[in-house]
Parts: structure tokens; sequence; C-alpha cells
């Protein structure tokens, strides 16, 4: 029972600023939209699409840099402290090469523009946004970076802190540069860029100062010697990180393919789907949070040579997330009209959201079960088969249930923008099943060699 009480406590403690420091970052996403569209319906549009022509782009640094949280949790369990300024040098040498790539495939994006066929103006607006967010690039390794090797340390307000101070540094750069006030040139939507790449790097400043000057670290002597790439390391934090990226990929496309397929059904339906999924991308904050908690929670434990523990710390997240989802299911259900109505006065819109949000309650309960089954699997650093697992569940069954039965009469008559999120539903569903037998199989294999090595040591 007491292990179970500091267990609480410990994922309770980890998840609070994790969760805070995500709303933060969403926060500024959604500040960078407001405060665009005051300024016109142009400079919105092109703050809309070179983010979506960025995001993507960052997903590969930003996969590669939560695979050292992880690695990380493990020197931590097992108490290997002198390990750890390396691989922290070995993390910013393999999120640096994705970084460069970032940076080269940033390049293409006029073609991509050239491709959409849109307007000259609307053209140019994003064009400016992408190559200045570009500049904050190196910026934003720096802090993804340290920023899970705090986490991989267990010590989350570091990220709490910090995304206030990228919040505080946003809100006055996109005034300054959108409407071109104290001597600064009127960017339009294009100032969102910039501003978003001063916040990248005012973070990983502040993110910096504080891991190098902070005495929680000073035992690591972080700074003590410069080591040079090693391939193996390198390769080894690549190896993990990759398929997490690329899991995040698989989600993000997802919606985006869906976005697409649904345009065709009018504004209404686009309006009412966009509503119900700016609300789940909301509430998703918490079991991503729990999620990435959980994985530091049993990243421990394996380093610390307690695979039973591990597994306490699955159980006891999931708790968390299904009670979370469970009430947060209920309030979107019976609520759903009225937070639609938060977003637009228009009936038809309102009846349609709150028709997907109740779908969404559903979704929620999925969607939390797959990501907390996603970040203990990750604690265990196997990312590789749940790579695999989330592009058969989200793209090969979920879109194509989506797809038959948003836009074809081949089971039941058209659902429309309904159809889509019961595709939504029925793979994450898949996916959540999927990710607990392979959690199941990878903790017995755990708990297994910790038994043969027990034997062998006491021979």
């Amino acid at each position: 029972m007491a292990n179970r009480s500091h267990e609480i406590r410990k994922l309770a403690k980890l998840t609070g600023p994790i969760l805070v420091a995500q709303l933060t970052q969403m926060l500024m996403s959604v500040v960078d939209t407001v405060m665009a569209g005051r300024k016109d319906a142009v400079d919105l549009a092109a703050v809309s699409v070179g983010g979506s022509i960025f995001v993507p782009v960052t997903l590969l640094m930003f996969g590669i840099a939560l695979a050292l949280a992880p690695i990380v949790s493990h020197f931590d369990g097992s108490k290997k402290y002198r390990r750890m300024a390396n691989m922290l040098q070995q993390g910013f040498y393999a999120c640096a090469i994705f970084g460069v790539l970032a940076l080269v495939v940033l390049q293409f994006s006029p073609y991509i523009l050239d491709w959409m066929e849109v307007e000259d103006r609307f053209r140019q607006v994003t064009l400016d946004y992408v190559n200045y967010i570009a500049w904050g690039v190196p910026g934003f390794v720096l802090y993804v970076i340290l920023r899970n090797f705090c986490e991989g340390l267990s010590n989350t307000m570091p990220s709490l802190v910090i995304g206030f101070i990228g919040l505080l540094i946003n809100i006055p750069a996109n005034y300054i540069f959108i409407y071109g006030h104290f001597g600064a040139p009127e960017l339009g939507g294009a100032g969102c860029g910039l501003a978003s790449a001063l916040v990248f790097w005012g973070m990983a400043i502040s993110m910096a100062i504080y891991v190098f000057t902070s005495r929680r670290y000073k035992k690591l002597h972080l700074l003590r010697r410069w080591y040079p790439p090693k391939f193996d390391d390198v390769a080894y934090i690549i190896k993990i990180g990759f398929p997490i990226a690329m899991s995040l990929f698989f989600e993000v496309s997802l919606f985006a393919a869906v976005a697409l397929l649904i345009a065709p059904l009018g504004p209404t339906v686009v309006s009412a789907h966009q509503i119900a999924l700016n609300i789940s991308s909301l509430v998703y904050m918490v079991p991503l949070s729990i999620s990435m908690a959980v994985t530091l929670r049993v990243g421990f434990a394996l380093g610390a040579g307690e695979p039973k523990n591990a597994m306490l710390s699955f159980k006891i997240a999931m708790v968390f997330g299904m009670v979370f989802a469970a009430v947060n299911g209920v309030i979107m259900y019976l609520g759903g009209a009225w937070l639609a109505s938060l977003y637009t006065p228009d009936t038809a819109i309102i009846n349609l959201a709150a028709t997907l949000m109740g779908l969404a309650a559903i979704f929620t309960m999925s969607d939390t079960f797959q990501a907390v089954a996603m970040g203990t699997l990750r604690g265990y650093k196997d990312t590789k088969w749940p790579m695999i697992m989330a592009f058969i569940s989200y793209w090969p069954f979920g879109l194509t249930v989506g797809y038959i039965l948003g836009r074809t009469d081949w089971w039941v008559p058209r659902m429309g923008a309904a159809g889509f999120w019961i595709g939504f539903i029925s793979g994450l569903t898949v996916a959540a099943v999927m990710l607990t037998i392979r959690l199941r199989h990878v903790s017995k294999h755990y708990e297994r060699k910790q038994f043969e090595q027990a034997v062998n040591n006491a021979t």
C-alpha cells in the first residue's frame, strides 16, 4: 500500500507541471491565431498554412528529443550519473542532424504553395512566416533536448516555468511585429513567425541557464568535458527517437487527411468538425501529460531493476487517465452544444458539433488508453513495434473505416463527419488493444530477464 501511495504522489507531481507546460504551448498557438486574425483574413490563413508546413517538419526533432527522457530516467534509476553528460551531448548531435534536415525541407515551401495555387499576397506572407520561424530551429533543438533531459531526471518544474516565459515573450513580440510598433516593421501574419523564433530562443536560453548553473545538476559535470559525436550513441538515440517521431507523424497526418476529405462536405460540416477537434485537442493535453509522466516513472523503475514497479506505474497512470476520460466524456456528451456555442452562434454548426462531441466523448476514452500504453512502452525504450501498430491502427484501419462510413454508402447511408469520427474511435481502439498486448509481452520479458539475472548472481 505504501508503495502504491508513493507512486501516486510521484506520478501526480510529474504530471502537473508537464500539463501546464503543454497548455502554455497550446496557448501560444491560440495567441498567434487570435492576433493574426485581428489583422485580416489573409494573415490568419497564412499563419495557419505556415504552421501546417512547419509543425510536421519539427516532429522529427521533437521525437528524437523525446527519446532522451527514458534513456536518462534509466540512468537515474540505476545511478549511472557519469554517463549523463555524454548522452546529453550525443542527444544534441542526434537532434541537430534532423534540425539541419528540417531547414532543408523548409526550403521547398515555395513549391508546396505553388501546388496549392494560392493568391500572391497569401503566398508571400506564408513564405515570410516560414522563413522567419526557421531562424528559431536551432533554439528549438536546444530547448527540446534540455527539456527532455530535465524531465528524464523527474524534474518537470522547469518546463512549467519556462513555458510561461515563452508565453510572456510571445504576446508582446506578436504585438510588435504583426502591427509594427516601437519602430519595428509591420509584418502582419509573418510577424508571428518572427515572434515564434524569438520564443524558441528565449526558452532555449532560459533552459540552458537553468541546467548549466543549477546546483541540482552540479554533480553531473555537464560541461566539464565536450564529447565528440559517437556513432553508436547517436544511432542509439535515433533508433529510439525516430519511431516516436513517426508515430506522432502518423497521428498528425491522419487528422490532416481527414480535414481534406471533409472539406468537400461544405463549410458547416468543416466548422463543426474543427470545433470538436479543437476541444478534443485541448482535452488531450491531460492524457498526453500522464503519458509523458509514466514514461519517466517506468524508465526510473527499470533502471533501478524494479520491473514490477514499472507496471504499477502503468496501472496507476491508467486509472488516472480513465477517470479523467470518463468525467470529461460526460461533460462533452451533456455539454457539447454549450461548448460549441462558445465558438459560433450558428445553430446548424452548433447542433452538428454537439453530435460530434458526443462521439468525441468515446474517442477520449480510446485515446487516453492508447496514450498511456504508448507512454509506458516508451519507458521500456520499446518504440519500433508501437510505431508499426500506430500506422496500422490510424491509416489502413481508422482512415479506411472513416472514409467508408463518411463518404460512401457501402455499409450504411453516408454519415459525413460523424463517419470519420467513428473511424477515429475505431483506429484508436485497435491501437489501445495492440499496444496493451505488446506491453504485456515486453513487461513479462523484463521480469523474466530480472529473474534470470538474480539466479545467475546467486550461483
